[in-house]
């Protein structure tokens, strides 16, 4: 009885990051598909009825959603495209709460994957006289705006979690890591357990 439930922990062990993953990747496509591919598909089933049924046209709204947003992209990456988004930008912070939005989600877009990455060096900062450390990120060198004369911002990532606390700790309490960012982050996100045993 106790090696079936032993096979029984491995299994699940075993199947349920798959699983997870699978199931993450279908929610974000199942949430573009009923929005963005599902609204575009609708689109084309008026102006194309050959495509009625419901799945080629969806498909269809996918591809153009996909293409749109690569030609966006690109778009963005010139002069004349920038203008515009800074134009777009500034009427959006014109509006109250939709400028608190907007601005938080593209600093956070842009510090993760944008040009202006900051989740890249990571640090180990001690805490507690130096008995404890924790990984994470510094996002800002200079935090004299805010009166905190030689204080850096770092990040700490929580594991298992899409969340995490932005403490400012004095420069000397940090320690850089030479390691990839992508290593810490899997490694702060994984509470520690992938990588080498």
């Amino acid at each position: 009885m106790q090696r079936l439930i032993r096979y029984f922990f491995q299994g699940l062990l075993t199947l349920l990051p798959f699983v997870l993953t699978v199931y993450l990747v279908y929610l974000i496509f199942t949430v573009l598909n009923e929005t963005l591919f599902s609204a575009i598909g609708s689109l084309l089933r008026l102006a194309i009825p050959a495509l009625s049924a419901g799945w080629l046209a969806d498909l269809a709204g996918g591809i153009i959603t996909l293409t749109v947003i690569i030609l966006t992209g690109m778009f963005a990456s010139f002069y004349f495209g920038q203008f515009f988004l800074t134009l777009f930008g500034k009427v959006l912070n014109r509006i109250p709460l939709v400028k608190l939005i907007y601005n938080s989600l593209s600093d956070l877009f842009n510090a993760l994957i944008g040009d202006n990455k900051r989740f890249n060096q990571p640090v180990a900062v001690s805490l507690l006289q130096g008995d404890v450390q924790v990984m994470g990120f510094i996002t800002r060198e200079d935090m004299s705006e805010f009166g905190l004369e030689n204080k850096v911002a770092v990040y700490l990532p929580q594991s298992y979690n899409f969340a995490g606390n932005l403490i400012m700790v004095e420069r000397d309490k940090i320690q850089l890591l030479e390691v990839p960012a992508s290593k810490v982050t899997t490694f702060i996100v994984s509470g520690g357990v992938t990588g080498k045993n």
